[in-house]
Order: structure tokens, then sequence, then C-alpha cells
């Protein structure tokens, strides 16, 4: 009698996608990506949820404002390592500019419209850094530790 392979289950999940660098297509990036959290049991409207679409927007908002090559896309890629209860976030653009926090005593005044992304970014990641990528540009990537179901 023939053996049955076991199967182990898929711990790890994956998304990704291109995206027109547009504001037509940062915003797509963010609902694609709330979507498919809450295809993965994270539910729209759940803090969990909340936290990684904020960070999936200021990062691809990033891409489209400063990370922009006329005629070039960006890239979303949503990792989430069940077991470890993290989702990875890492967008990716052709530009070479390497993003940076503003200076505390310089950064944007209650005023002002723009400047506080990566901000928001590193107040509700628990952590986040840029790498270099396969050809050009960079990958600015994000990772939001999620909370267990008892607390």
């Amino acid at each position: 009698m023939p053996t049955q392979n076991a199967q182990e289950e898929v711990t790890v999940s994956v998304f990704a996608q291109r995206f027109s660098a547009t504001r037509r297509g940062a915003r797509l990036a963010r609902r694609l990506a709330t979507h498919r959290l809450d295809l993965w049991d994270l539910p729209y409207g759940s803090p969990a949820s909340d936290t990684v679409t904020l960070v999936v927007a200021e990062l691809a908002a990033n891409a489209v404002l400063h990370g922009r090559v006329p005629g070039r896309d960006f890239e979303l890629r949503l990792t989430y390592d069940r077991p470890a209860g993290l989702v990875r976030v890492e967008v990716s653009d052709t530009h070479p500019g390497r993003p940076e926090l503003p200076e505390p005593t310089v950064g944007p005044s209650a005023d002002t419209d723009g400047g506080r992304g990566l901000l928001l970014v590193e107040a509700v990641a628990d952590r986040w850094g840029v790498d270099g990528r396969r050809g050009p540009g960079k990958t600015v990537w994000a990772e939001c530790v999620l909370p267990t179901p008892s607390g």
C-alpha cells in the first residue's frame, strides 16, 4: 500500500503586486492590502488590520510622492508569518534616494500638510528600515508584531 505524504500546514502567506506610481495606485495598494489581511483572518477594522493598513498607506504614498520615476511602478509585498504573529510590509520603487526621518527639532510644523509619513510608520511599526534591491531603487520595509488573541 502506498504511503501518503503528510502536507505541512502553510504558516507564511505572501501577497505581492505592482501598482502604478500614482495616487490612485497608492490608494489601490492600501485597499488590496486591507482585503488581503481580511482573507488572512485579520479582519477589517481590527487593531492589527488598521495598523498594517496605515503602514501600507504611508509607505505607498511615499513611493508615489518621493520615489516616483516616470514610467516605473512600485511594488507592494506583504508577508504574514502566523506562528510569529508578524506582518512585514515592503514597498519597492526605482528611485535611488533613501528616506530619512526628519530631525525632531526640524520636523514638520503643526500647520503643514505633509512630512509625517515615516514618523507615523516609526510610531506604529515595531521595526522599519531601507534595503537595496535587485535593480535600481530601494525597498522600504516595516514589521508589525500583532497582538495575540489572548491579549
